[in-house]
Parts: C-alpha cells; structure tokens; sequence
C-alpha cells in the first residue's frame, strides 16, 4: 500500500504524508464485532498517571480480532478490507459458511472476494491458518501463537513477519523480526504471509496536532526542568544533564534491562542483536 503526499501549501502539508487507503472497503465496522473504548489519559484505576504525556484523542471503538483461528475447517469468504484505528495493520471481515462473522490481521496481497480457512491441510497461501507442524520450512509467517490455543502474541505488526527456519523434535526453529530465533511447540498455529501494510514505518506525522489525534501529548525533557523536578535537570544556560538519562524517578533510560520474566528464556537460541 503506498503512501499519499500533498503539496506543500501550508508548512504542516509539507511534510504531511498518510496512507493510501484506496484499496480498502468504504464501510462502517461491523457493529456485533466492536466494543467501547474507554480512554485512560495514561492512568490507572487509582486515578494516577502511570504513563506521562497521554490524553485526548480521537474517540474509537475496539475491533475483536480473532486471534485463535479455531473455526477449523470452516472455509470463509473475505467480505471486507477495513481500517483499524487501534493497530497498525490492516484487519479483514471474515464471513464463513455457516453464517458467523469475524475479523483477522489481514495479509499482504489478501483481497476481498478471496477465500481462507484453519485446517491443517490447508494450502500455503496468505490468511491460512495452520500449526507449525504443516507448514514448510522457509515460509513466512506472521500472528504465531507461543502456548498451545492461547492465540496469537507474536508478530502481529504492520508490515512485519517471521520465517520459520527448520523442525527438531516438537519444536519448530522460527526467526523473528528483530532476528531474535526462538524455540516453538509445532502444534502452535500461525497464518501465512506477511502483515498488511508495509509502508506504515514511512508515516510522517507532518504536523503537532496529528500526535494529538492519536492521544499524544507534548513530551518535555529531563534537561528542560530544574533539579526539583527531574535527576537530570538545572545547570547555567543550556546543559546535557552530566549523567547518563534516566527518569524523573532516577531510573536508567537508555540500554538498562528491565525484562523481569525469565520464564521463556530457555526457547531462545539466538538473541537479537543491532541491526
């Protein structure tokens, strides 16, 4: 899907660039698949700010992504390409045989009147969903499942998708979008193809208020406050903090790992490095 540029006639158009949203059905979401949203303004339900800078945006309504694919052997037909304001990619509306609706990540090169199922012996084409187990090796793959019929956690983003590389035992080698290679059980489903909307990454916002459309607020530095008010602030004119960054709380803000779950870390074969 590519990009859509104006002329620069005002100084936001300039640098104002959105997707091109020609390829997508012109309806309303379907209404049984939606449910409200309620916006936090980045608090908890203490009432206190939990995550700084957030609040306002657009009004939205969630969209119930399957995320499972467990109508097994069910074919459906694809009825719509839709926008989804909550995530980056692309969804799709699904309509199967028996009647039932549901909507799903859509996959690059998924279009409307094309028809998917979950089935294990269910072809290698994009919007398939299968284990491990039945796909070839080398094929792309993306909203891979990490436990047995919990649904899918990984690589769910727009334009991304994962390679799965080989097979041993019960567990298929797969290589993930930051080049991480993890170990998964071959009975977790995932679904062929790559994520819709590549070029999402290009995006330029072009101007302040479209951060605020989003519910993002301005964001101040450390540098910018007096010490009272963050480690890093204060010092004559204009200073670089003389630390290392961190949080107004003194927490290290850049390369410091705060991963705390180990639980998975014996599934990893290959940590991801720089790229």
């Amino acid at each position: 899907m590519a990009l859509k540029q104006f002329k620069p006639r005002t100084p936001g158009r300039r640098f104002y660039e959105v997707a091109d949203f020609s390829g997508l059905t012109k309806k309303k979401p379907e209404r049984r698949l939606t449910e409200s949203k309620a916006s936090t303004g980045g608090r908890n339900n203490a009432g206190r700010i939990t995550n700084r800078f957030r609040g306002g945006g657009h009004k939205r309504r969630y969209r119930v992504i399957d995320f499972k694919r467990d109508k097994h052997g069910v074919p459906a037909k694809v009825a719509s390409l839709e926008y989804d304001p909550n995530r980056s990619s692309r969804i799709a509306l699904l309509k199967y045989a028996d009647g039932s609706k549901s909507y799903i990540l859509a996959p690059d090169g998924l279009a409307v009147g094309d028809q998917v199922v979950s089935s294990n012996k269910a072809d290698i084409k994009p919007g398939n969903a299968l284990p491990l187990r039945y796909i070839p090796a080398g094929t792309l793959i993306h909203n891979i499942e990490m436990k047995i019929g919990k649904g899918a956690q990984l690589v769910r983003s727009a334009g991304t998708a994962a390679q799965l590389m080989a097979k041993e035992g019960e567990y298929a080698h797969v290589r993930l979008p930051s080049s991480e290679v993890r170990k998964i059980h071959i009975n977790c489903c995932a679904t062929v193809g790559q994520v819709s909307n590549a070029m999402h990454a290009r995006i330029s916002m072009g101007k302040a208020g479209r951060t605020r459309w989003l519910g993002r607020r301005p964001h101040n530095r450390g540098v910018t406050m007096n010490p009272v008010d963050h480690p890093m602030g204060g010092g004559e004119g204009r200073s670089s903090g003389g630390r290392h960054p961190c949080s107004p709380w003194g927490q290290l803000a850049k390369g410091k790992k705060t991963r705390t779950s180990k639980r998975s870390d014996k599934f990893i074969l290959k940590r991801r490095g720089k790229k």
